[in-house]
């Protein structure tokens, strides 16, 4: 059988699986909504309003669609995956109540809790208890500080300040900024020692099977410095996610949560990102995320060896113990070239010059827009350089000679992606 598979989403992580779904043998048609440049070439584009789940239905319903994939977590944790399951279609990606493992913070931590799942310790408060949240901070005294909001908030809700006077400022940002919607709850947890790492399983509802590890680089600044962002640069494998912790990850942390959504009456379907803080004590999950993350998807989907679509339907099916999953050994990275500016504000439009330069790389578009023959700037994250080595140092070597070739005015990058992971192998 061949598959009409319709994928959700715009940014570099849906034009990676949109080349993962292209390479099946079992597709049929492959249309992306919205999509962007880099995604025309792979299926048709089609204009849909995410947020419509009657017109996407229609649209599914039309053009005979098997199998639909969200990449995005928002239409999840809106109960998108529900609503089709509703009208008997068949839909890749957690259902809502599943979702909330990243749609709420507070939800994430009590599930842990539930099922001794090793995460740090943490209270939660109501924005109207801002006050109690102040004083508890001031009497724990323990810098830094870790403040989520409860919400969702692009990749952007979490705040880490490292003294009194930054902890009562970010109460107020989250109280009255940009933040404040998400942050109707607020986390406040202990700040974990240790290196941050992910690992992403794919999972049908019962069983899971681990399908790769990452090192992501949140903050713009070199050397982890200044503003979170959606994520400045990915490398995989991590060299830090050994083998032995890695089985550890697996027993300790991603087998207890399948089981224990399973077991209270919300199986789990999807990818499913579990980030993590190496401890001295071992691996602690950071934060769940009901998706693949961006960019940390744009250099594992590469390394899939089987049949991603067919994965995929397996999952669906609840048969994936019965199906295989590949990965090559290659090192992978990828470097976002941003806007100048993001995470706060920049410009659109900045026509983008070099990408037919690109000979031996993958460009996963981001932030793109076409207009005629010339690509746009047209986000924060514009662009995602991947590239693949038998080293670590020498896929990082690729990817900057790549970067080089291509400019926008005012485009910025990271020069130390993948820094941590060449000390680990030193």
């Amino acid at each position: 059988m061949h598959y009409n598979v319709l994928l959700l989403g715009s940014g570099g992580r849906e034009h990676a699986l949109a080349w993962g779904i292209a390479k099946s043998s079992k597709l049929g048609e492959l249309y992306i909504a919205p999509g962007n440049p880099g995604t025309e070439s792979l299926g048709k584009n089609v204009v849909l309003d995410a947020t419509n789940f009657d017109e996407i239905y229609d649209f599914i319903q039309e053009h005979s669609i098997h199998i639909t994939v969200v990449g995005p977590e928002q239409p999840l944790v809106d109960g998108f995956a529900d609503f089709l399951e509703e009208k008997c279609q068949v839909v890749f990606g957690p259902k809502q109540q599943a979702a909330m493992l990243e749609g709420s913070k507070e939800f994430a931590k009590d599930f842990m809790k539930r099922h001794d799942i090793p995460t740090a310790a943490y209270e939660v408060f109501d924005q109207s208890e801002f006050d109690k949240a102040a004083e508890y901070i001031k009497e724990k005294g323990a810098y830094p500080v870790v403040l989520k909001a409860d919400g969702l908030a692009g990749g952007k809700g979490v705040l880490i300040p490292e003294t009194e006077a930054e902890a009562m400022q970010a109460l107020e940002e989250l109280k009255e900024g940009s933040l404040s919607d998400a942050a109707s709850r607020l986390v406040i947890e202990e700040f974990m020692e240790g290196e941050e790492a992910s690992v992403f399983a794919i999972c049908d509802g019962s069983e899971f099977k681990v399908i790769g590890n990452a090192q992501d680089h949140k903050r713009i600044g070199e050397g982890d410095t200044g503003l979170n962002t959606g994520g400045m640069g990915a490398y995989s494998p991590a060299p830090i996610v050994t083998e032995e912790l890695l089985e550890r990850v697996k027993s300790e942390i991603i087998a207890p949560t399948v089981k224990g959504m399973k077991s209270e009456g919300n199986p789990y379907l999807g990818f499913l990102y579990v980030g993590l803080m190496i401890t001295s004590d071992g691996p602690k999950v950071v934060e769940y995320n009901c998706r693949f993350g961006d960019p940390e998807c744009q250099v594992i989907i590469p390394a899939m060896q089987s049949d991603l679509l067919e994965v995929m339907v397996a999952c669906t099916e609840g048969r994936l113990s019965d199906t295989e999953v590949i990965l090559d050994d290659l090192y992978r990275c990828t470097v976002v070239l941003v806007s100048g500016g993001y995470p706060q504000s920049y410009a659109k439009g900045k026509v983008i010059s070099g990408l037919d330069n690109i000979k031996d790389a993958m460009v996963f578009h981001a932030g793109t827009k076409r207009d005629g023959n010339q690509i746009l700037t047209n986000g924060g994250r514009v662009l995602n350089v991947v590239t693949e080595a038998k080293s670590l140092a020498e896929a990082l070597e690729l990817a900057y000679q790549d970067v080089s070739k291509i400019s926008f005015d005012n485009m910025y990058y990271r020069t130390d992606i993948g820094h941590k992971g060449l000390k680990h192998l030193e």
